[in-house]
């Protein structure tokens, strides 16, 4: 073994990085409350998940997960500083401790967990990949692109779904591949790609950043599963079910009704699963190093989570994406959480 990783400076540093961030993120809520803020990796720039408006202020589906973190620790949810990280530096940030968490569109795969010393603390958003395409092209599947280039960006999963797609259909494309999705989506608008591929979420808001975006069409077919959720290291279990239990809360807020609007109002239902959830009957934060009233302050602060998703991705928001998968089970949907008791 000491031979394999002399010979490897990779395997070194990723061993190194491991070893640092069991030993750093033992205690990683205790370091985050002495701090007084959390630190959260975020995306460089992508509308309704992460991207700072006109006054420089983070907004997103992925920035809100943040800041309900952020609300449950502190009843604060503005105690948090956001990292940009591009898809190549993200879990190096996290491994190092440089972030305590990553919010940032990031798929759950069995290397990144298993190899990487990360855990995926749930699912969060339900995606695929698919592509962008020209309108005057006529294309209504992926598999007429043979011959085609396209655009993707590097250190991601969707380079590796691209290459296995083409392959398993006997296909041929050129890829092209940039550093960051914005040189990546600016390449295919100015027509050095006829394509260009990532999730499909981040489609419908990459295509906002061309020319002239009602020229372009997100196909509805899909070649990958891209299960999102925000990611913490291994090492700290405390912390782990956490940033989990916040992502349940959210889901258990919205199916029980519970919303930023009501929320002090359900503190008076006669439901005992409201009365649980919302601290009224017995502590449920104690568990997690939080107070009592903990998913109380989550949804006063962002809502639950289909406000979270209507106002940044649905139909409150200008991209306009469809529920779907990402609907309540009850709903026919994929969202489904473990109760709060």
């Amino acid at each position: 073994m000491r031979k394999v990783l002399l010979k490897n400076p990779r395997l070194i540093l990723a061993a190194c990085l491991t070893l640092f961030a069991l030993s750093a993120s033992a205690q990683t809520l205790d370091t985050v409350r002495q701090r007084g803020a959390l630190v959260c990796g975020s995306n460089t720039g992508l509308a309704g998940f992460g991207l700072p408006d006109d006054r420089g202020q983070w907004r997103g589906f992925d920035i809100d997960y943040c800041r309900a973190v952020a609300a449950a620790i502190f009843g604060d949810p503005d105690k948090v500083k956001f990292v940009p990280l591009s898809g190549k530096d993200r879990f190096t940030a996290l491994q190092s401790g440089e972030v305590d968490l990553l919010s940032r569109n990031t798929t759950w795969t069995q290397s990144r967990e298993a190899g990487q010393g990360l855990l995926f603390a749930g699912i969060n958003y339900f995606d695929g990949q698919s592509f962008l395409v020209r309108k005057t092209l006529g294309l209504d599947s992926a598999k007429k692109l043979s011959g085609a280039s396209i655009c993707v960006q590097q250190g991601t999963t969707s380079e590796l779904n691209l290459a296995d797609y083409f392959r398993k259909f006997g296909l041929h494309a050129e890829t092209v591949v940039f550093t960051t999705a914005d040189e990546a989506i600016k390449a295919y608008d100015s027509g050095r790609c006829d394509a260009f591929t990532t999730d499909g979420s981040a489609l419908y808001a990459e295509r906002m950043k061309t020319s002239h975006p009602d020229d372009h069409v997100v196909l509805q077919e899909i070649i990958s599963k891209e299960p999102f959720g925000p990611v913490v290291r291994q090492g700290d279990d405390r912390w782990f079910n956490l940033v989990k239990w916040t992502h349940f809360a959210l889901l258990d807020a919205e199916e029980l009704g519970v919303t930023s609007a009501n929320v002090e109002e359900m503190r008076n239902s006669d439901n005992p699963e409201i009365r649980r959830l919302l601290g009224v009957e017995g502590d449920f934060g104690a568990g997690l190093g939080l107070s009592a009233d903990w998913v109380a302050r989550i949804v006063r602060a962002v809502g639950n989570y289909g406000e979270i998703f209507e106002r940044n991705l649905g139909q409150d928001s200008p991209l306009k994406i469809p529920r779907g998968f990402n609907a309540q089970w009850r709903q026919g949907g994929l969202q489904y959480a473990p109760p709060v008791r």
